[in-house]
């Protein structure tokens, strides 16, 4: 049983993205803390079978995203609860690397590095 106190209710989330896309991993500055999403990137993850997706605030500190305690893994929908402006990029491919472009809900691509992590 999970201690950390998030910051939305699992029975206040809607279905926003098919369970098909697959689970993700997130940093509590968004689920815990609330934070939206800054930065995200797509590795292909034939370990697991997850959607590849990592999310961050893009506030974390490198002591903070050294410690696994301070991430999870979470349903994708899960996350498009937290921040609905990431379901219009969840369809790029393994190797994306997007950042948020700071005032708006429009993500810049930094990288389609296509091997990433391969």
């Amino acid at each position: 049983m999970s201690t950390k106190n998030f910051k939305i209710k699992a029975e206040d989330f809607k279905d926003l993205v098919p369970l098909s896309i697959g689970i993700c991993i997130a940093s509590d500055k968004i689920t815990v803390e609330g934070m939206d999403v800054g930065y995200m990137f797509r590795v292909k993850d034939e370990n697991f079978k997850t959607g590849g997706w990592h999310f961050f605030s893009g506030t974390e500190t490198e002591e903070f995203a050294n410690s696994a305690k301070n991430f999870d893994i979470y349903h994708i929908n899960t996350i498009a609860n937290y921040d609905p402006t990431i379901i219009p990029y969840l369809h790029l491919p393994c190797g994306t690397e997007l950042m948020r472009i700071y005032g708006t809900d429009k993500y810049e691509i930094l990288s389609e590095d296509y091997e990433m992590l391969d």
